[in-house]
């Protein structure tokens, strides 16, 4: 069993990065489809590391959902458990697996950062005429 601090030391995602991304924008219906295409074991460590960063956090429990309790205790320890738990919570299955089902909607100033005086550009006689004779 991995230490945490070799889980950190040595984190890589265990699957392609163009398969990570089409979970992450699989909905619920296309997700376990995706998830079964991958081993037992990749599948738990593909659990982990999600669950290690906080915008894949809805997709490691989903994904946790398929693994076996021992698959994940084995490979993250007390992680992999409490990843098991959630997992297995009723409020976690019917969140949805699309990341953007949980963010706050973004709101824009409508009102002007700051405002400039415009700028008056004369110009000066005396600085033409010197230029010219230059």
């Amino acid at each position: 069993m991995f230490s945490s601090r070799d889980a950190f030391e040595n984190d890589f995602c265990p699957v392609r990065d163009e398969l990570l991304g089409e979970m992450y924008r699989a909905n619920a219906n296309g997700l376990p489809l995706l998830v079964e295409s991958v081993s037992s074991e990749t599948r738990a460590m593909l659990a982990l590391f999600c669950y290690r960063r906080s915008h894949l956090h809805s997709l490691a429990v989903a994904i946790a959902a398929s693994c076996t309790e021992r698959d994940l205790i084995q490979l993250g320890g007390r992680v992999g458990s409490t990843l098991y738990a959630l997992s297995r919570e009723p409020a976690a299955r019917s969140t949805p697996s699309s990341s953007y089902g949980n963010r706050k909607p973004i709101t824009l100033s409508t009102k002007p950062l700051s405002t400039f005086k415009p700028i008056e550009d004369e110009v000066d006689e005396d600085d033409t005429a010197e230029a010219v004779t230059a």
